[in-house]
């Protein structure tokens, strides 16, 4: 197989040849018309569930898992994270063995499935930072428990984004990363020195920074704030065009720089049509045509993110003012980099092709999928 696109950093069009499910050579090509990105394949740290496949329902099925990975193609991500968020220990557990057996049954979905995101349940009781999750199940962490949903996941808990707040938190932190487990500080109002004690003892990231979190806060200091000014921290965002407004995203990515990532935290409702649909979390929801997804009885607030990473990165590109080469890292070294994946390189014979090529953004903000490789195999195709 050989792939011609213009390369997402330079601009300059190349021919990939694949072979074996590596590159086998990249050569210079010539210029021509229509030639699409070409750009390592796109991964998502934050994933509930994508068109109608759920990861956090009563049930997860390894159909939940297969569904979610091929619908993810067509949105030009390649690899990702099944989020697994605040529950019971016995739903909890449930999910993870089921991913867990998806990736055994399906060479794949294992290949897709990085690894698994634990958000929660050792987050913030408080209304605002606690966001959808259930009050009834958010506690302090416990590393035996921890232990027991890692070995039901075959050991493919990756990230977990926990509140340094919790009793009990830093200590696991610093378990975790002794693990090699990332740690995110999400859905928190940890003080300033909470925060900076859970990224000295080994916390990476934010988890979607400026949500989950409570609605009227002091103008400075505050936990936003904080996070925004360390460097230690990578900040994870989601660009939907709904969770943050347009000026605070540009903010955000701009305080951030070169150490944000785009993640869409979406859930089963991303990729179906507008409608009223009944959700294990928040009830009676309605999608709207706009994208936007709300509760029936309050559509002032979100129920979730009903988009995928394709329109993070366009947004990220059309509101915040950021160029395509940083968008694009923001979906592939830089997500890599707080899983500590392999260096893969970029374009280097003998590295497992992973590709997404599109076209885009046009002059509305509009990014389109065109091809998407994952383990040398074409996924989708438009």
């Amino acid at each position: 197989m050989r792939l011609r696109g213009k390369r997402f950093d330079t601009g300059e069009p190349v021919e990939v040849e694949l072979h074996n499910r590596l590159i086998a050579s990249v050569k210079p090509a010539l210029p021509e018309a229509d030639l699409p990105w070409i750009s390592p394949g796109w991964i998502d740290l934050q994933v509930n569930g994508f068109n109608g496949f759920d990861f956090n329902g009563e049930t997860t099925s390894v159909q939940d898992v297969v569904g979610v990975t091929e619908s993810l193609y067509e949105k030009g991500v390649t690899r990702y994270l099944p989020t697994v968020i605040t529950g019971s220990f016995e739903r909890i557990k449930q999910a993870m063995a089921t991913i867990s057996q998806a990736c055994e049954r399906h060479a794949s979905i294992n290949r897709a499935v990085i690894g698994i995101h634990l958000e929660g349940p050792y987050v913030s009781g408080e209304d605002g930072p606690r966001g959808a999750h259930d009050k009834d199940y958010v506690r302090d962490p416990d590393w035996n428990e921890f232990m027991e949903w890692q070995e039901a996941s075959g050991h493919r808990i990756r990230l977990v984004t926990v509140a340094p707040e919790r009793e009990g938190a830093i200590s696991f932190i610093e378990k975790l990363t002794e693990a090699g487990i990332a740690v995110s500080i999400g859905h928190t109002c940890a003080s300033r020195e909470e925060l900076d004690t859970a990224a000295a003892a080994g916390a990476a990231c934010s988890t979607h920074l400026g949500n989950g979190a409570h609605p009227r806060l002091p103008r400075h200091p505050n936990y936003i704030w904080n996070q925004l000014a360390d460097d230690r921290l990578w900040g994870t965002f989601i660009a939907d065009g709904h969770h943050l407004s347009p000026d605070v995203l540009k903010a955000m990515l701009r305080a951030k720089r070169n150490k944000f990532i785009l993640v869409s935290d979406s859930v089963k409702f991303g990729g179906m049509a507008p409608g009223r649909y009944s959700s294990v979390i928040g009830d009676q929801v309605e999608l709207h045509p706009s994208g936007r997804l709300t509760p029936i009885d309050n559509p002032l607030i979100l129920a979730g993110s009903a988009q995928a990473l394709d329109v993070g990165v366009a947004n990220a590109i059309r509101i915040a003012g950021i160029s395509l080469k940083e968008a694009v890292e923001a979906v592939t070294q830089r997500p890599a980099s707080v899983l500590r994946l392999p260096d893969q390189g970029w374009l280097q014979t003998g590295q497992e092709a992973n590709f997404t090529l599109f076209n885009g953004p046009g002059d509305q903000g509009e990014l389109t999928i065109a091809m998407v490789i994952a383990g040398g195999e074409a996924k989708y195709k438009r």
